[in-house]
């Protein structure tokens, strides 16, 4: 079995000024002169976190993360004035424009898989080869699964009680709204409880068997408001995007080569979404992880990950 490389640290960071307010912290690692690859995290509004690096082999790749409006190191935290879809591509546009490269690879998980699709579907001839994790299509359906009665509330019911608890009964019909609205109030108290809530939900529903690391990162202050705050005003927006976006537009990037890793028990975006993707798009390969969830760290997806990116290097490397 596949796992992590080594342990590396950025060998530059960069500040990069979007629209205002935004500054964008960016990363390289590995060799400066290596196959530009460009990560995009999950969420919206998780951010960048260091084992995300070692998926790539440092001395083949030149790995660049930056963390998305609001989250992370990026500032301001959890501003959502100027965030959405659309300027999240204008942004990975603006990070291949900046270092200078011609073509690149995307490595995206959740929605990290959305931004590379919407990203790749926009800008088609910039993509060489895609690597989506635990795919999002952010139909109405998707996000419905997670937030509403009669999907996963029904796999883990005791972690949608606590979901439930901050919202008053009467306005649990819409928790999405209900939430936003309190990540947004003038109570700082009522606002930090709800962030852990909305978060701990996820990182309940992330891992096959339970998993305290996981959950811990989730509910972690820093990253629990912007995990909540942004995500939420996201999906109340239908992530910015047309109904069926991501399908609809396919067949502008069907000829790009992608690799496909979804987890059979994915409890948060369920594997019908990367199959109905894959039977779409010509030139992918589906890899259905067995015994895995969502998240990226479990050992059978860090398999098949670490697989995928050295895949990916020996067909760069033949076309070169």
């Amino acid at each position: 079995m596949h796992i992590l490389y080594p342990e590396i640290k950025p060998y530059a960071v960069h500040t990069l000024k979007v629209d205002p307010p935004h500054l964008l912290y960016v990363e390289e690692c590995g060799t400066p002169t290596g196959i530009p690859v460009i990560f995009l995290h999950g969420g919206p509004g998780a951010g960048c976190q260091p084992y995300h690096r070692r998926f790539f082999d440092p001395s083949v790749y030149r790995i660049i993360l930056f963390d998305q409006r609001g989250c992370g190191r990026s500032t301001p935290h959890a501003e959502l004035t100027h965030n959405h879809t659309g300027a999240l591509i204008r942004d990975i546009e603006k990070i291949r424009q900046h270092f200078g490269l011609t073509k690149i690879n995307l490595f995206g998980g959740s929605w990290g898989a959305t931004l590379a699709l919407a990203y790749a579907q926009s800008y088609p001839e910039r993509v060489s080869h895609m690597i989506l994790r635990g795919v999002f299509l952010c139909r109405q359906m998707d996000i419905d699964w997670f937030y509403r009665p009669g999907g996963a509330n029904r796999i883990f019911p005791d972690a949608w009680q606590k979901l439930l608890k901050p919202i008053p009964e009467a306005e649990r019909g819409d928790l999405i709204a209900a939430y936003h609205e309190r990540l947004n109030g003038s109570d700082d108290l009522a606002r930090m409880a709800c962030a852990k809530a909305w978060s701990a939900w996820e990182g309940y529903c992330a891992t096959l068997r339970p998993n305290h690391t996981v959950l811990e990162h989730f509910t972690e202050p820093h990253v629990a408001l912007s995990l909540a705050k942004i995500e939420s005003y996201y999906f109340l927006h239908n992530c910015f995007l047309t109904p069926n976006q991501l399908l609809v537009n396919l067949p502008s990037m069907e000829h790009i080569p992608g690799i496909i890793v979804h987890g059979r028990y994915d409890m948060i975006c369920p594997l019908e979404q990367a199959l109905v993707l894959h039977e779409r798009w010509p030139a992918s390969q589906l890899n259905i992880v067995r015994d895995a969830g969502h998240a990226a760290a479990e050992p059978a997806i860090v398999d098949a990950l670490v697989r995928a990116t050295d895949e990916v290097a020996r067909d760069w490397n033949k076309v070169s």
